[in-house]
């Protein structure tokens, strides 16, 4: 890390103090930050190199000179399906050393048998490489360093909860979901049971989260909808996932339990809405009434219910269900390692590590105050450069559509800019997202990696 780049990452330690300082002050430090990152950067990652090269950037000398060295977010999934099809990890190994910092070609990977082998070997040789879930049908590798993971294990201390409580490891934590595997949502929840957790009573579902079995799971379900699946294919999917429910369920029962033993006591509680459902249902099979929770618990709810049967109102149940505890929120992905927590206002503050860049819809234009309608606020994608890795360049243009609002305040108090609580995406899952540089970054990952 760059000592301008530490220094704004270091702010962190403070919250309070990271989150009052204003754009005229932090925004000259960012400048100076990104310009060292590039110049580190640029060295040892080809497409960065690339990249600049194909724009004539030599020097960051505005914020709008890091737009056309953005990569798109599709980037880390860019590998020929092939290789992952036919086993090709040493072909893995070389498609991910196009977007790494660390060499990577040295890590022995004979005898992997998949994916998540692949990974395992990865983590071994010191490559804290994560994956994303996979639900589309093709999975996103992103590599960090364990400086990277500590780093973003510090952030999260500071972040998560904030404005409201300040993060001590002396409670009961429950995650509803795994916290085995190498995946952006279970390093989530390591981070956060080693920020809040009490020794001994960290609690999850058992199941561990297995990329290989996510990813045959989304081409099962592709294939019946085009109805390419075999009988027999078709019986022997319904069976494993009919098991799996199974034991989810009685691991969710447990939990479910072990929570409303609880509840009079401070935890940490982090789930799926659908999941927070389950545990009112469990609480009135118990005679368990709404707002029996003790003050300080901190819960965490999101997530999609595409395909979940849940009543209109299944929010107001949650909240009413939980009564008064802390409900804090925050804004982040797998791609980024410096989360923007939410306020009281409900708006979400950027930290002086992340350098938020909105862009028009193909992501080739920086916006601003002056493309608002007069009110101050413009909704574009969301781009950003995160300042706190060392694995590899955090500069990315999401599939997020966000509201940016430049007032020099936020309404509650502090400055602004800020991004309202009214986040979606560009795309269904399952439709392309046209972003102006996608092409050009695709077709240089396919030549760097050509035989």
């Amino acid at each position: 890390m760059t000592p301008a780049g530490k220094n704004l990452v270091d702010m962190i330690l403070d919250p309070d103090y990271a989150f009052n300082r204003s754009s005229a002050e932090i925004v000259p430090l960012q400048l100076r930050a990104a310009q060292e990152l590039f110049q580190e950067r640029r060295d040892q990652i080809p497409l960065l190199r690339k990249r600049a090269d194909d724009a004539g950037i030599t020097k960051i000398s505005s914020i709008e000179d890091l737009v056309p060295l953005l990569f798109t977010h599709t980037v880390y999934k860019s590998y020929p399906p092939s290789f992952v099809e036919n086993g090709r990890w040493d072909r893995m190994l070389q498609w991910l050393q196009t977007l790494s910092v660390a060499d990577v070609s040295n890590v022995d990977v004979g005898g992997v048998g998949n994916v998540d082998e692949w990974l395992e070997r990865l983590w071994s040789a010191g490559q804290a490489v994560l994956a994303t879930s996979g639900s589309s049908g093709k999975c996103s590798f992103l590599n960090h360093t364990m400086r990277d993971r500590a780093l973003k294990t510090r952030h999260f201390k500071y972040v998560v909860g904030w404005p409201f409580i300040r993060a001590s490891a002396d409670r009961p934590v429950f995650w509803l979901g795994p916290m085995v595997g190498r995946n952006s949502a279970v390093e989530a929840a390591i981070s956060n049971a080693e920020n809040w957790g009490r020794p001994g009573e960290i609690y999850s579902l058992t199941e561990p989260l297995l990329i290989s079995e996510v990813s045959q799971d989304a081409a099962m379900r592709k294939k019946m909808v085009e109805g390419t699946a075999t009988p027999l294919g078709i019986k022997e999917y319904e069976a494993r996932m009919g098991a799996k429910a199974k034991r989810t369920m009685q691991d969710m029962m447990e939990l479910a339990d072990r929570i409303l033993e609880r509840r009079k006591q401070p935890m940490y509680l982090t789930g799926m809405w659908a999941q927070h459902m389950f545990i009112l249902k469990r609480a009135r099979e118990l005679g368990i009434g709404d707002g029996e929770f003790h003050p300080q618990t901190v819960v965490g709810a999101g997530g999609g219910v595409k395909g979940v049967a849940l009543p209109l109102d299944y929010k107001e149940q949650v909240d009413r269900f939980y009564g008064k505890v802390i409900r804090p929120g925050s804004y982040g992905m797998t791609e980024m390692a410096s989360m923007l927590p939410r306020c009281e206002a409900g708006r979400y503050h950027a930290p002086p590590g992340l350098i938020m860049l909105p862009l028009d819809g193909p992501g080739e234009k920086l916006l601003g105050p002056s493309d608002s309608d007069g009110g101050g606020q413009v909704t574009g994608r969301f781009g950003f450069l995160d300042l706190l890795y060392d694995g590899r360049w955090g500069g990315i243009i999401t599939g997020d559509k966000v509201t940016v609002d430049f007032s020099p305040k936020c309404p509650c108090g502090r400055p602004g800019p800020v991004i309202l609580d009214t986040i979606g995406r560009f795309t269904q899952v399952g439709e392309d997202d046209h972003i102006g540089c996608a092409g050009t970054i695709d077709s240089y990952i396919r030549g760097a990696i050509a035989v």
